[in-house]
């Protein structure tokens, strides 16, 4: 688990297709997801306060939600909306590589450091952004995109798509969500 999760972070392509194709890497990605999601909690609790017990609680609980939710989005989105021809894929695997993408969000433990903490945030919100384009690009065979009119910024250009069309319908809803409640996202 660790050496994937090390390729992961080093956005190592053929570690998102291992993982997308181990049945039995589900526990693992399972396990990656809650240590991103305390790993997250931990850094809000230093930068804000507020209830460890609850803040570890709530990290554990929500981050699977969260990265179920998102999996399946992504699933959706590039298999049903934007698939090709070589398109094959479930949400098991979508789960699994997008689930190994979040590696670099266990930096997110470090945006306390006075002064640095955004450019932290910034960063590993990045990172995690090329890591999914990248297990998307695995996942849903876009890689293997070929033809005398397509080429690897094509296979890439349209992983980036998926990301952004289910961003927006993650963000549209919660926007409006956060807005009626009068209060920020986190």
């Amino acid at each position: 688990m660790i050496r994937r999760m090390i390729g992961a972070a080093l956005l190592q392509g053929h570690i998102y297709e291992e993982v997308e194709n181990d049945h039995t890497a589900t526990l693992q990605a399972a396990l990656v997801v809650i240590i991103v999601s305390i790993s997250t909690a931990l850094g809000s609790y230093f930068t804000f306060g507020g209830d460890f017990i609850i803040a570890i609680a709530a990290g554990s609980i929500f981050g699977p939600i969260k990265w179920a939710v998102w999996a399946l989005i992504l699933y959706i989105v590039g298999s049903k909306l934007l698939h090709i021809e070589n398109t094959q894929a479930n949400w098991g695997q979508m789960a699994r590589a997008t689930a190994f993408a979040q590696v670099p969000g266990i930096l997110m433990v470090l945006v306390f450091i006075p002064g640095i903490g955004p450019v932290i945030a910034l960063g590993v919100f990045l990172w995690k952004c090329v890591a999914t384009i990248i297990a998307v690009k695995h996942v849903l065979d876009y890689d293997h995109m070929v033809g005398k009119f397509l080429s690897v910024q094509v296979s890439t250009w349209r992983s980036v798509a998926v990301v952004v069309v289910g961003f927006s319908i993650v963000l549209v809803p919660a926007v409006i969500l956060f807005s009626a409640l009068g209060v920020a996202p986190q």
